[in-house]
Order: C-alpha cells, then structure tokens, then sequence
C-alpha cells in the first residue's frame, strides 16, 4: 500500500498541499480527482519521487520515498508523467522499451525483449512497434507511454492525467486497459483524473481533493453526491445512478 503521513508542500513560497494523510491500499484503481489547482498532480509526483518532499512521510509498500534508492524504488513504482514529450523520430518499441532500464542499466537481454513484446501485446500496439512517435494517433501514443510504463514490471503504477487530448473512444480503451492492469495483472494503479464520469465508472476508490486537501475518499458511490459537487467543484451539476455507479449530469 502507499501511506501518506503529514504531508505538506509548497511551489514559489505558496501552500498547494497542506496537512495530507491519506493510505492507498495494495491493489485496485484508485483516481484522484478535484478542480482544477486543488494538488492532484503534485501529490502523485511527490509519490513518483518527481519531486523532493519538502514536510512528511511517503511510503510505497516496504519503501519510505527519500530513504530508498531511486533504482530499487523503479522496479516497484512506475509512473506515466502528464507530459509526454519525447523524439518524435523514436519508434514505439524503443520507446516502450525505455521502462526496461531499472532491470538492465544499458544492457538489454532477452528478457526485457520479451517484456517490451508483452506490453506491445497488452496495449494492442504490437502491429505498430516500428512505427515513429509521430506516425501514430493521440491515443495510440497515450497507450504507448502506459505501455512504456507496464513494461517497468512494477506493483505500482502511477499516470498523471492520461486522457488528456484523448476522444471518447481512445479514453475509454485507456481506461479499460488500466482497468485491466488492477483485475487482471493484480496491479496498484494510481491515476488522477479530471473528468469525474471516467472516474466514477472505472475507479474502485476516489480521493477528492481541494485546495491542497482531501475533501472526501471512499467508492465512488459513497462520495459522489449533489452537494459534494456544489462544495468542491462550485456546480450545481446533479448525480444520477446507473448500473449502481453515479454519473453526473451536467
């Protein structure tokens, strides 16, 4: 599991976390969501060591984020960073290929080959692995760096808006894939949002966050309600029930 304890955190001398204790426990999908500011991609940074923890404790299973080495900690935790940028000129294996160096160090074997062909499988991409970064779709480059990140081999598995640019069809196949990373390859995965459907519709555990706080956690049937929507996000939206997940009607 991820525990957070006391954790606080400031960008230019102003607060953007403030006071966070929170415990992710092993396994499942679990979404961070909240408007726009409220600290949801500085939290998963500081928990992907993207960031130094200036106050509190961070733990991801038996290892305290600061204490332990950053190799030991990659071949536990890998993360998909919001941005995405890379050589366009880079093919989509050698690209997935980049989550294998916490287990080779520069010196690939037949292993890791075989891992960067299993995540090409996984993420329906193997029929594009020779193609360059800028020949394929928007989706199809989200589900690569996802690939890329599968292809560490790690328990944990954190991404930092991934639907982002990403059409109706590419953010659903995204997030069934990352759905089946949790049900099917038993992975923690860890995943901030801001569309609250996605969420509500695949996540198991929602953290609702706001002005570097948590505001509510819990399954997205217990926290997701009209007045949690006019406290946290200022709408008047309303929630509504289908299949037992709410939706909110906007």
């Amino acid at each position: 599991m991820i525990r957070i304890t006391d954790l606080h955190h400031r960008l230019g001398g102003a607060p953007v976390l403030n006071d966070i204790d929170l415990t992710i426990p092993h396994g499942g999908l679990t979404a961070l969501i909240g408007p726009n500011g409220a600290g949801k991609s500085t939290l998963l940074s500081l928990i992907a060591r993207l960031r130094p923890i200036q106050r509190g404790r961070i733990s991801v299973g038996p290892h305290e984020i600061g204490k332990v080495a950053d190799r030991d900690l990659a071949r536990v935790l890998a993360v998909m960073p919001q941005s995405t940028e890379v050589s366009a000129r880079l093919r989509l294996a050698e690209l997935v290929g980049f989550g294998r160096y916490p287990w080779h160090r520069g010196r690939p074997g037949a292993e890791d080959r075989a891992q960067v062909d299993r995540a090409l499988e996984r993420f329906s991409l193997t029929d594009l692995r020779d193609r360059f970064l800028d020949e394929v779709s928007g989706g199809q480059k989200q589900r690569a760096f996802a690939a890329m990140a599968y292809a560490q081999d790690t328990d944990y598995l954190l991404l930092d808006e991934p639907l982002n640019n990403l059409d109706i069809a590419a953010a659903r196949d995204l997030m069934r894939l990352m759905r089946g990373l949790a049900d099917e390859d038993g992975k923690t995965v860890v995943v901030v949002l801001h569309d609250i459907n996605y969420a509500t519709a695949f996540a198991d555990r929602l953290v609702v966050m706001k002005e570097g706080r948590i505001a509510a956690q819990g399954a997205p049937s217990e926290v997701v309600t009209d007045t949690l929507l006019a406290e946290v996000f200022g709408t008047t939206a309303r929630v509504a029930e289908v299949e037992g997940r709410p939706l909110v009607i906007v």
